[in-house]
């Protein structure tokens, strides 16, 4: 049974990697197909504020550690990844700062939030529509980054009429199509370290169609060309939500335009909506 394990993720994980050249060409041939662009980032504003405020909601289960950026402005909230906290998006914040009074906040058992022992997508997901409901905040963008991107998909799906859009950048539907070789980094870290965090990506999420068909907000389900998940699952994920749009970042990775870059991050976000009056 071991040897026969073991043969089969060998198969896989050669099936992923001709798969991921394979899209990789099909990307260069066909960009259209993917709607394959490039973040601009001149004559951009400059960063509005380092932030208004910092402060604590307690939820049902989860003491919620947050920032805000900017004031008056339509509400945004911005959702890290997973080991993030409240400063791994602190440079997108003052960006989106300009068009948005932006939340960025710290999920459960990271950073300054309280750790209630259990993590799962659907628990972070709840906790952000709690989050919403306490500060009274009306049909707000939710951006997420990594795992960030993936609890604001499941907001989405478990709560359809809570957010107002979301912006997806780097979720992925299930552990087997992240890239071989970041699982196995995470698994080896586990090997040393058991984590919940390290568990969580390792087991999930598992995103059904019939399950992102239930999305009824526009949304936004972008990834790096160099991301640590494979293109064919941005594609499948636009395609099982019934207002998405979707696009693949030429030179990009899972993080080089979002947590790694504010500017970008605030292109991605003002060049969609352009397209997109009726959350304006």
């Amino acid at each position: 049974m071991y040897r026969l394990t073991v043969v089969m993720n060998i198969i896989l994980s050669f099936t992923m990697l001709f798969s991921g050249i394979a899209s990789q060409t099909d990307l260069l041939i066909h960009p259209d197909k993917y709607n394959a662009k490039q973040l601009e980032i001149t004559d951009l504003p400059e960063p509005a504020v380092q932030f208004e405020t910092e402060s604590y909601v307690q939820l049902s289960e989860v003491r919620m550690h947050y920032m805000v950026y900017g004031r008056d402005k339509p509400p945004l909230i911005l959702v890290h990844g997973n080991g993030g906290s409240v400063n791994s998006l602190r440079e997108a914040a003052s960006y989106l700062a300009n068009d948005f009074t932006v939340y960025v906040t710290e999920s459960r058992c990271h950073g300054d939030s309280s750790d209630p022992g259990e993590i799962t997508y659907h628990l972070m997901a709840k906790d952000l529509k709690e989050f919403i409901e306490a500060l009274g905040l009306e049909k707000p963008i939710v951006m997420g980054h990594s795992d960030g991107a993936i609890n604001a998909v499941t907001l989405a799906a478990d709560y359809p009429d809570v957010p107002g859009a979301v912006i997806a950048c780097g979720a992925n539907s299930h552990p087997k199509t992240l890239k071989s070789y970041f699982l196995l980094g995470v698994a080896a870290r586990d090997l040393f370290r058991r984590d919940k965090l390290n568990t969580l990506m390792l087991t999930l999420p598992d995103f059904t169609p019939e399950y992102l068909s239930q999305i009824t907000c526009p949304a936004y389900v972008v990834s790096g060309q160099f991301d640590i998940l494979w293109i064919s699952d941005t594609v499948y994920i636009a395609e099982n939500i019934s207002h998405s749009d979707m696009a693949i970042l030429r030179g990009e990775n899972h993080s080089s335009y979002i947590s790694q870059n504010g500017k970008k991050a605030y292109v991605l976000v003002r060049d969609w909506l352009k397209t997109k009056p009726e959350l304006n």
